[in-house]
């Protein structure tokens, strides 16, 4: 017999004597993964829409050599969304809606719906847009503060354009960081391996109970099994503030900062937490620092009392809450001398 047929003729005889899976446990184990995907995805496919968008591009800085400046140009782009209220309000990824000058909704039914800009925050890149209508379907908000490694999560959404694909997978792990295209950090990101990929974004992220627990904004090309969703209790945070004003309202000091060891022989002598801070290379005139006598060289440590031992460190502290009151701002000055100063911050400009 030949070698290729003999190798055929074996694969075959072990393929035949290997075991099947018939033990109850393991059909009913099968059984329970499938009835919790599919009641996910057939109860909250309804609620997940695929949004549309035209958009206008920035004109160009510095056209080429020997190329005329070009005006600003029409783009288009799509990405996912879902409804969570009846009367029509959902949630996106901001970096699917953002500069949009029209978005059109694609229901599940194949209903075509004009929205409007609710509220945009490319800090948590999370956007709210609404549709006109009364009775639509809307997903529940969960809680991902409630969240497990391991858990199962579904993921629904519009990757390269194919509306409604449902994928599953389980949460990796929980409290990452992503950095925003604003530059802040994003807190309490979930990691999950459902597979994810562009046009997913803004999709939600679901429990097996079908809540919504994270809205899915990023994945890793290169990798596998790698996806990021924005905590529904982040969203949550987030949906008032939009509602209220269209935008989170954040603080600012006005300098341009950099993260920067501290000497432990400093350390130890003032007693500080960290042995790193935020090395001011820049202070804005008439901003909140030049005010408070601010200067570059000055080393934050900490502020109203929080260690700061990052740039991240000190954008958490700047919150809207923050803007018009007086907070205390430690610093080292010229390397060694602790000083305690008063700033108040304004409010940061809004980039939308």
């Amino acid at each position: 017999m030949a070698p290729e047929l003999k190798l055929l003729a074996d694969l075959r005889a072990a393929e035949s004597q290997a075991p099947v899976p018939t033990s109850p446990s393991d059909i009913s184990l099968l059984d329970a993964y499938s009835r919790a995907v599919v009641d996910v995805a057939e109860r909250l496919s309804p609620s997940v829409v695929k949004i549309e968008v035209e958009g206008r591009q920035k004109t160009p800085q510095r056209p080429q050599r020997g190329r005329q400046r070009r005006g600003p140009e029409n783009t288009s782009g799509s990405g996912s969304g879902f409804l969570f209220t009846p009367d029509g309000y959902l949630l996106t990824n901001s970096h699917v809606v953002h500069d949009a000058r029209s978005i059109v909704v694609l229901l599940n039914d194949g209903e075509r719906a004009t929205a409007n800009l609710v509220g945009d925050d490319p800090d948590t890149d999370l956007a709210m847009i609404r549709i006109e209508g009364l009775h639509h379907p809307a997903a529940a908000l969960g809680s991902s503060a409630a969240l497990r490694v391991g858990e199962l999560v579904v993921a629904i959404g519009n990757p390269y354009g194919f509306e409604c694909t449902v994928t599953a997978g389980v949460v990796s792990a929980l409290g990452r960081t992503f950095r925003s295209q604003g530059g802040r950090l994003m807190d309490n990101v979930i990691q999950t391996d459902a597979a994810l990929n562009p046009g997913n974004s803004g999709g939600p992220l679901l429990n097996g109970r079908g809540e919504v627990v994270g809205v899915n904004t990023a994945v890793i090309l290169p990798a596998q099994g790698l996806s990021f969703a924005v905590g529904i209790s982040t969203a949550r945070w987030v949906i008032p503030l939009l509602l209220k004003e269209g935008r989170v309202r954040r603080s600012m000091l006005g300098l341009g900062v950099q993260n920067a060891p501290v000497l432990r022989r400093v350390v130890r002598h003032h007693g500080l937490l960290h042995d790193s801070g935020v090395l001011v290379i820049h202070v804005e005139p008439r901003g909140p620092a030049s005010r408070a006598g601010l200067r570059e060289g000055d080393v934050i440590v900490a502020l109203d009392n929080h260690p700061v031992s990052s740039v991240d460190d000190l954008h958490r502290r700047l919150s809207g809450d923050a803007v018009g009151h007086a907070l205390t701002l430690a610093l080292l000055r010229g390397g060694v001398q602790k000083l305690e100063v008063s700033i108040t911050p304004d409010e940061s400009p809004d980039k939308n």
